[in-house]
């Protein structure tokens, strides 16, 4: 039998009053377990005898023992030692039975002979039980000296590393029971004082590992928040049908599935790999005259920049579970080639250059007849090539390209991440895209009830509010994908009584009739020009009245058509056929 390990607590340690209860307990469980492995009978050893192995030349000692007048009962022996007499008697009943509704006599012996049989195995049973007794009372009491063990150390561990949240304390107790066993495993009663040391030694870490759990909870709180309000609104309509224990892990599925998996060197890393070839693209283009040899430069770039959320949210769509810088390399590469399309043109033109010239022509000297040539100088027009070199950058940008290779599946994850910022908010803090996130929040809007008195304006706010907070993503046009801005009004008109097929902005606009500001009822659509670098009508909402609409922002929200920023890029209302 294993005896656990019996903890050595220093002098400090018994005087600090938070640890006098857990210790006193601790020598308590100690001092029983003690008494009762007294009880257990053993051997004496009568003799050791020592051989030598001539090859090896190992040697080994084997002990003899004197028989003990009580040896420990073995439950197996017991069960083979019964089985022909039980068996006997089970087929002596058998026989017995089939006679006893013919005659009330053999029935009644019967009964006295089965009573008669069970007294005695209860008689060997109560036997047995006495023979195990300080067995069992040894193990219970080992059993109740490891829960003393256990809260001691947890309980030193809160000292040492405190912490309020409940889910931390919880944390850190399974973490140093698990350390405690890993801790005790195969030890035996001669090396218990080495073993409980070491189960000391890690409370310290396991407490550390269970505060980490905590604060992981405490950054994700947000996500856990929303999960457990899923988890309270799915209780009470689902209590009836089934286990919440059911419930709790389809949520924490959820949270989980939302959050990004890899750790935070790797992500960190994989941004910190995108912004070196960033880094480099933009010093190519800065020393770009002092590398290259042309007459003439002309410059049309876009800015280098890149939402570090879309990127690891890319990176953890296409890599599903936990990736590490290494799995991704390639994808940065791909993504940044995506990204970034940089043209070089070279183009050359005939030009004319005006050049000084050297010329000689013969004087003759009128009183000596000599002639010498005298140079002059002259200018002309010289044809030469001139080289035009046209640089120009394009940012595609990177929330742009994963409607351009992912699958429906990957959009969705992808649209998933960035809902959530993978719940980690604090990750990225000092981009200045984190200001663009409203936290998941989105303004709502109580339509005045007369104006969903029309029907069919009704189902078009009946299906558009079913997707209010859900993100921007472009190129998106359903809710598995998420949604852009004409691919949200596409979906919504086409759930509420129109075939219009998957539009853009600019296709709704052509589609619509004009409406004036005075005339603009419900259920028109409204239309922007200017939010980003398009050609056209660049943006589209569904006005719902009262200078309200409600579009595909980031995330899908109501917003008031009056702010300065619509009215700088309004363009005009349009009336669906």
């Amino acid at each position: 039998m294993k005896r656990e390990p019996r903890l050595q607590f220093t002098d400090e340690e018994r005087a600090a009053p938070e640890l006098k209860k857990s210790i006193k307990k601790v020598d308590k469980a100690a001092a029983k377990a003690d008494k009762a492995q007294s009880k257990i009978p053993t051997k004496k050893v009568l003799a050791k005898e020592r051989t030598a192995d001539p090859a090896t030349g190992k040697v080994k000692t084997r002990l003899h023992f004197e028989e003990m007048e009580k040896k420990p009962p073995s439950k197996l022996a017991h069960v083979t030692a019964d089985t022909p007499i039980n068996a006997l008697s089970m087929q002596f009943h058998r026989e017995v039975q089939q006679s006893e509704d013919d005659n009330v006599g053999v029935e009644s012996a019967h009964k006295l002979e089965k009573a008669a049989e069970s007294g005695g195995r209860l008689i060997q049973s109560a036997h047995r039980s006495h023979q195990l007794k300080p067995y069992r009372e040894a193990t219970r009491a080992e059993h109740q000296l490891e829960k003393a063990n256990v809260n001691a150390l947890h309980k030193k561990a809160q000292t040492e590393t405190p912490t309020s949240n409940p889910y931390s304390k919880w944390q850190q107790k399974q973490a140093i029971k698990k350390q405690y066993a890993a801790a005790k495993s195969g030890k035996t009663t001669e090396n218990a004082t080495k073993t409980a040391e070491a189960a000391t030694k890690t409370a310290k870490k396991a407490a550390e590992k269970a505060k980490e759990a905590g604060e992981f909870v405490w950054r994700h709180k947000k996500g856990f928040a929303i999960a457990a309000g899923l988890l309270l609104i799915l209780a009470f309509f689902l209590n009836g049908l089934s286990s919440c224990s059911v419930i709790l892990e389809g949520v924490a599925s959820g949270v989980t599935a939302s959050t990004y998996a890899s750790q935070d060197a790797d992500i960190e890393g994989a941004e910190e790999a995108y912004c070196a070839m960033e880094d480099e693209l933009q010093d190519y283009l800065d020393t770009y005259e002092r590398t290259h040899d042309y007459d003439e430069y002309h410059y049309d770039l876009d800015s280098i920049e890149h939402d570090p959320y879309v990127l690891i949210s890319i990176l953890s769509a296409l890599h599903p579970g936990e990736w590490t810088l290494s799995d991704v390399q390639g994808t940065l590469q791909m993504l940044f080639d995506k990204q970034y399309i940089l043209t070089e043109t070279v183009t050359t033109e005939i030009r004319y250059r005006t050049e000084i010239r050297t010329g000689y022509r013969a004087v003759t000297d009128p009183n000596t007849g000599q002639t010498t040539l005298d140079p002059y100088q002259y200018e002309v027009e010289v044809p030469y090539t001139h080289y035009i070199c046209t640089v120009t950058l394009e940012n595609f940008d990177l929330s742009h390209v994963p409607v351009y290779i992912m699958s429906e599946e990957q959009l969705g994850m992808y649209a998933t991440y960035m809902s959530t910022l993978g719940n980690r908010p604090d990750l990225f803090t000092g981009s200045e895209y984190i200001g663009r996130y409203g936290e998941g929040s989105y303004t709502e809007y109580d339509i005045p009830p007369e104006a969903l008195e029309d029907e069919v304006f009704a189902a078009m706010i009946e299906e558009a509010e079913k997707y209010l907070c859900y993100p921007y993503v472009w190129g998106g046009s359903s809710p598995s994908t998420s949604f852009d801005c004409s691919g949200f009004v596409s979906w919504v008109i086409n759930h509420s009584g129109w075939d219009v097929g998957r539009l853009g902005a600019q296709g709704l606009c052509n589609i619509c009739t004009p409406v004036s500001a005075s005339n603009a009822q419900p259920g028109d659509l409204v239309f922007f020009v200017g939010t980003y670098d398009t050609p056209g009508v660049s943006h589209v909402g569904i006005y719902v009245g009262d200078g309200m609409f409600i579009h595909c922002g980031d995330p899908i929200s109501y917003a008031n058509l009056n702010s300065s920023y619509w009215q700088e890029h309004f363009y005009c209302y349009g009336r669906l056929p």
